[in-house]
């Protein structure tokens, strides 16, 4: 929770925006060394790990954990090239966003445009769905039947959301727009050339005999990137206190500020989820590049207090399931229980 004042002192988050959208400048040779760092230890990393599978699986699995972090950093940076903040062309932030949706298994204009729905709408309770975790409200919840009830509590159990999901999501449900079927031709251009490139990689993987070590070694990077980009997406916005509105009282700079969180991580985990978890920051002024999200913080200190959570904090943010209308705030299965008795 934020202290009192700190919570008046950004009280007009529309103020706000303007004041802090001065950091909206990306640096080029600054965007360019952020990629450098991450893409090259990448490689290098994928190299060592798929060396380490003649010396043990178990040793090569150890490896995709520090792989995996540095292709979520990756994936990162492609969100900001989807915002449009890593370079000051539009060209070139697409351009890279494109490549490196290659290494991410996700089609860059397909997913630039649903993240642009879940930013536009973010903490809206009539427009939920696209490009957002599935939270009902208790009295949705309680208006199902009983199987449907029993699928929600399935979709929401911490080894579905954070185990089966991430990988469902980045090798199955990016093959295909969904959600925007009907959107014009750009997702699916996107999603089919992003498809039709990886295919002929696997082809050329396959004839030359390494698409069994593709499968060993690089499939479960992209797994551990995925999980860890799913519990990212899912704490910056999953938190007790979180703002969520209708219609008439819904407004788009109040849910960027109180509707995402900041999430307080140690350094080495700030570096290497590029700054994401100061979110708050981010939805308000999407145009900021996450390597100068910290220099709003110290210039705005306050801002460190509003929607903060810590990494032990964090934990309990996955027993939450439900949005109470009357308490206005998420709420675990347990207290919507006790709420109905």
């Amino acid at each position: 929770m934020a202290p009192v004042d700190a919570v008046a002192r950004v009280a007009d988050a529309k103020s706000l925006f303007r004041q802090i959208s001065v950091h909206a400048q990306p640096s080029h040779w600054r965007s360019i060394v952020e990629l450098a760092i991450t893409a090259g230890p990448l490689v290098l990393l994928v190299a060592a790990t798929a060396l380490a599978v003649d010396a043990g699986y178990w040793m090569a699995l150890l490896l995709t954990l520090p792989a995996g972090a540095l292709l979520m950093r990756l994936f990162i940076i492609q969100h900001d090239c989807g915002h449009g903040s890593f370079f000051r062309k539009r060209k070139a932030n697409d351009w890279v966003g494109r490549i490196i949706g290659l290494v991410t298994l996700t089609p860059y204009e397909y997913w630039r445009r649903s993240h642009s729905e879940h930013h536009a709408r973010n903490g809206h309770i009539d427009h939920r769905g696209m490009g957002d975790i599935l939270t009902l409200t208790t009295g949705e919840y309680r208006a199902l039947p009983r199987w449907r009830r029993f699928l929600y509590r399935l979709y929401r159990h911490p080894f579905v959301l954070f185990g089966l999901a991430p990988a469902y999501l980045f090798l199955i449900q990016f093959r295909l727009p969904v959600g925007l079927m009907r959107g014009g031709k750009a997702p699916w251009v996107s999603t089919m050339t992003n498809n039709l490139i990886l295919a002929a990689i696997a082809g050329a993987l396959l004839w030359f005999g390494g698409l069994g070590l593709f499968l060993l070694v690089y499939v479960p990077v992209v797994v551990m990137a995925a999980t860890g980009g799913v519990w990212l997406f899912y704490v910056q916005h999953q938190f007790e206190q979180a703002r969520w509105a209708c219609d008439e009282k819904w407004s788009f700079h109040e849910a960027a500020l109180h509707g995402s969180s900041h999430y307080d991580l140690p350094p080495l985990l700030r570096w290497v989820s590029a700054n994401i978890g100061i979110h708050h920051v981010h939805h308000l002024a999407s145009r900021i590049p996450f390597y100068r999200l910290p220099g709003v913080l110290r210039e705005r200190p306050e801002l460190r207090h509003v929607s903060r959570l810590t990494l032990r904090q964090s934990f309990a943010t996955v027993k939450l399931k439900l949005w109470d209308e009357e308490a206005q705030r998420l709420i675990t299965f347990r207290e919507a229980r006790l709420r109905a008795a």
